[in-house]
C-alpha cells in the first residue's frame, strides 16, 4: 500500500490488462464525426480533402506560409494563420506533381548572431564552452597502438597506458587547480583522463577474458579505477563484479571474470589468502532502504563460475593513511569455494562467498597485511639491524634489514637531510623573493614563484609532480604562505623507507608503502660542488651523482595532441643546471645513496632549485616514474661519463657492469 495525495494505492492488484495489438480501433458512427481518412500522403484524396502540411503541393495550396516563416518567424513576428492539419479545399488533380520539402531543411533558427533568443521559441541561450574547442589536428590523434595490440596486450604496452593516463590526469588535475574553486563541485580528473584515453584509443586487452590478463602482473597496484579499465584488468569503472556471456550446455550463461573487494563487508577471517565476498545489490552498500540481493548479474556469474570451477581475479581494495585515498592491489586468481545466502545487518539477504587464493602465485595482499603488523611493530621485521637509521633525523624512520647474509650494516656516514654546498653558488641576476599575502595560488601570474615555472604550477593540490621540466623553481624558505605547496621536495621524506640487503648489489632501497607516479620520494644529500673547480678525481666514490653524465631519455610527460592542446607548446624534459654539479655522499648523505641502478628505473631525478639570502640552492631530486608497489626496490639509471659515451658506437657504454636484470639491460652504467 502506498499514500499518494491522501489515497492509498493497492500495488498488490494485479490488472487484467490486454496488450494494444488486441484492441480493435472504434470509429465514430452516423453523424458524430467526417468520416476517418486514410491516404497516403501525396493523394489520391476523397472529395473535399487534401494533402496536409508539410506534403502539401504548392500549387494546391496557394496560400500555405512559407516554410522558414511558419516555423521559425522573424523576432517579434508571430504567424497569423498557422496551417491546418487537414484543410478542406477542390479536388487535385493525381497528375499535378506535389512538391515535397525535404527533412533537412527543417533546421534550427539562427542564433550564429552571439546570444540572442527568438521570443516565444524554446531555444536556450547559448553558453560558449570554457573548454577551448579541439583543433582540427588533435582530432585526428593516433594512439599508436595498433588493433591487434589493442585486443591482446603485453608488459610493455600496459606500463605505457597507464603512465600515459597519469600524465594526462596530473594535467587535467594541474588545469583544474588552476580555476577558481567552486563550493560543491567535484574534481575528478581521473574520470575525465580516463574516457579520453578510451576515446582516443589509449587501452589495451579490450577483448575480455577470464584468467591472466597479458602484461598484468600479480602485485601491481592501482590508484584509480579507471586504470585497471584501461588495461582490460576489470571493464566497469563503479561495479565490483565484471562477467563474460559463454555458451552453456542449454544456453547461455554469465561466469564472472574479476571481482573487487572493497573491503567494507569482505572478511577475510584472518588468513590473507581467503576472501568471503558479499554480492551485489540490495542497496546493501549504500543509505538507502535494503532489499534482499537477486541472483542475477554479477550474483549469477558468480554462481556459475562456482559450478564451472573458473577462477576469477581479484583486487583488493585498502584504504592507505598517508595517500588518504583507496588503492587497488592485484593480488592473482581465485577459486570459488562455496555460496549461501545469510541476512544482512539490514535484515535481508545476502549472497556470500568463499574464494580462495590459487596456489604457487607470488605474495600480494599477504606481504601488504605483513607490513601493517610491522608497522604497529607486532610482530618485529624479519631481520632488522636497525628500527631507524637515522636516528629521528628523519620524521619517519627508515629501518635497515639483512635477510641475505650476516653483514651489519654499510660502512660508517654522516646521515643528513640538507645538501652541504663547498661553494656558493651566487645568483647571475637579483632574487625576487615570493609576495604573495597568503597563499601562492596555481595561474596566479602575480607571484614571482608561479612565473618562473612558466605559468604554471608544478604540483598538483596533493604533491604529484605534474611534469618534468629543464628546472623547476620552488618557493624559498622564506615565502610568507602559511601552507605553501611549491615546497614539497625541501618537506622531508613522506615515505616509510627501508634499507635492505641486495642478493648481488649491495645495499638497496625500497618502501613500505604503496608509491603514486610523480611522488616525491626523496633528494640526493652530499656534499655539492662544481664539477669544473674539482681537482680531486672522483673515482674511488661509488656514492657520486654526476648532473654531466649521459641519461637514457625517456618520455614521461603528458601528450599535448591528447590534452587537445597545441603540440608546439610541449615542453623539454631535458634537464638544466646552471652549473656542472656533481654531489658526493661517500661522508655525509642519506637514504637516496643506497638506490641502485637499473636500466629500467622506477625513479627519475628531477633538478629543483630555490632562492635564500641571494643564493640559489640546486637540488636533486628523485620523483616516482610509476605506480610503485610495496617493498619494491627503487632504482634510477646512473647514466654513464661523457668520455665512454660513444666507445664502440653505444652512445651509453659505461665503465661497469650491470646485473639490473632488466630486459632492456645495456650491460653497464657509469
Amino acid at each position: 500500500m502506498e499514500r499518494n495525495g491522501g489515497h492509498y494505492t493497492d500495488k498488490t492488484r494485479v490488472l487484467d490488462i490486454k496488450p494494444l495489438r488486441t484492441l480493435r480501433p472504434v470509429f465514430p458512427s452516423g453523424n458524430q464525426a467526417p468520416p476517418f481518412v486514410c491516404a497516403p500522403p501525396f493523394g489520391p484524396f476523397p472529395p473535399g480533402f487534401s494533402s496536409f502540411y508539410p506534403f502539401s503541393s504548392s500549387q494546391a495550396n496557394q496560400h500555405t506560409p512559407d516554410l522558414n516563416q511558419a516555423q521559425y518567424p522573424p523576432q517579434h513576428q508571430q504567424p497569423q494563420n498557422p496551417p491546418p492539419v487537414y484543410q478542406q479545399q477542390p479536388p487535385q488533380h493525381a497528375s499535378e506533381p506535389s512538391l515535397v520539402t525535404p527533412l533537412r531543411s527543417f533546421r534550427s533558427p539562427d542564433v550564429s548572431n552571439g546570444n540572442a533568443e527568438l521570443e516565444g521559441s524554446t531555444v536556450k541561450r547559448r553558453i560558449p564552452k570554457k573548454r577551448p574547442i579541439a583543433r582540427p589536428e588533435n582530432m585526428n590523434f593516433e594512439s599508436g597502438i595498433n588493433v591487434a595490440d589493442r585486443e591482446n596486450g603485453n608488459r610493455e604496452l600496459v606500463l605505457s597506458v597507464l603512465m600515459r593516463f597519469d600524465a594526462l590526469r596530473r594535467r587535467f588535475a594541474q588545469l583544474e587547480d588552476a580555476k577558481e574553486a567552486v563550493s560543491g563541485i567535484i574534481k575528478r580528473p581521473d574520470l575525465k583522463s580516463g574516457s579520453t584515453c578510451m576515446g582516443r584509443g589509449v587501452r589495451t586487452n579490450t577483448k575480455k577474458r577470464p584468467g591472466i590478463v597479458p602484461g598484468v602482473e600479480i602485485g601491481d597496484v592501482f590508484f584509480f579505477r579507471f586504470e585497471m579499465c584501461l588495461v582490460g584488468l576489470h571493464s566497469p569503472s563503479m561495479a565490483g563484479i565484471d562477467y563474460l556471456v559463454v555458451k552453456g550446455e542449454t544456453e547461455e550463461e554469465p561466469i564472472a571474470t574479476s571481482i573487487v573487494s572493497s573491503g567494507y563487508y569482505d572478511n577475510d577471517e584472518g588468513n590473507p589468502d581467503v576472501l568471503i565476498y558479499t554480492g551485489q545489490g540490495g542497496n546493501a552498500d549504500k543509505d538507502k532502504q535494503s532489499s534482499d540481493q537477486k541472483l542475477e548479474r554479477g550474483n549469477l556469474a558468480l554462481e556459475k563460475s562456482l559450478r564451472r570451477d573458473s577462477a576469477v581475479r581479484v583486487i583488493r581494495g585498502l584504504k592507505e593513511a598517508s595517500h588518504n585515498a583507496k588503492i587497488y592491489i592485484y593480488d592473482g586468481l581465485y577459486e570459488i569455494k562455496e555460496s549461501w545466502v545469510e541476512k544482512g545487518k539490514s535484515g535481508h539477504n545476502t549472497f556470500k562467498y568463499k574464494l580462495v587464493r590459487a596456489p604457487g602465485q607470488p605474495p600480494a595482499f599477504a606481504s601488504w597485511t605483513a607490513i601493517q603488523k610491522w608497522k604497529t611493530g607486532v610482530p618485529s621485521r624479519q631481520g632488522l639491524i636497525l628500527p631507524d637509521m637515522t636516528s629521528g633525523v628523519e620524521s619517519i624512520p627508515v629501518s635497515l634489514v639483512n635477510e641475505v647474509d650476516t653483514d651489519n650494516g654499510p660502512a660508517y656516514f654522516t646521515y643528513s637531510t640538507t645538501v652541504k654546498y663547498s661553494e656558493s653558488f651566487k645568483l647571475m641576476q637579483p632574487s625576487f623573493g615570493c609576495d604573495c599575502a597568503n597563499l601562492c595560488k596555481p595561474g596566479n601570474l602575480d607571484c614571482h614563484c608561479i612565473r618562473k615555472n612558466g605559468g604554471d604550477f608544478p604540483y598538483t593540490g596533493n604533491g604529484i609532480l605534474v611534469s618534468r621540466k629543464p628546472m623547476i623553481y620552488e618557493c624559498s624558505p622564506s615565502c610568507p604562505c602559511s601552507t605553501c605547496k611549491n615546497k614539497v621536495t625541501q618537506m622531508g621524506v613522506k615515505v616509510r623507507l627501508e634499507v635492505f640487503k641486495t642478493a648481488n648489489r649491495g645495499w638497496g632501497l625500497r618502501s613500505w608503502d604503496a608509491i603514486r607516479a610523480g611522488s616525491f620520494i626523496c633528494i640526493y644529500v652530499g656534499e655539492a660542488k662544481d664539477k669544473s673547480k674539482v681537482q680531486q678525481t672522483m673515482a674511488n666514490d661509488d656514492y657520486t651523482f654526476d648532473t654531466t653524465n649521459v641519461y637514457n631519455p625517456f618520455k614521461w610527460n603528458y601528450e599535448p595532441g591528447l590534452a587537445d592542446e597545441d603540440a608546439c607548446e610541449e615542453m623539454s624534459e631535458e634537464s638544466e643546471i646552471p652549473l656542472p654539479l656533481i654531489i658526493s655522499a661517500k661522508n655525509v648523505g642519506n637514504v637516496a645513496r643506497f638506490m641502485n641502478h637499473s636500466c629500467s628505473p622506477n625513479v627519475f631525478w628531477q633538478p629543483v632549485s630555490y632562492e635564500n639570502n641571494s643564493q640559489l640552492f640546486v637540488h636533486v631530486a628523485f620523483f616516482a616514474i610509476s605506480h610503485i608497489p610495496p617493498m619494491t626496490e627503487l632504482t634510477y639509471d646512473y647514466g654513464v661519463s661523457r668520455p665512454s659515451g660513444t666507445q664502440n658506437g653505444n652512445p651509453l657504454y659505461g665503465k661497469r657492469k650491470c646485473f639490473c636484470g632488466s630486459a632492456y639491460c645495456r650491460g653497464s652504467f657509469g
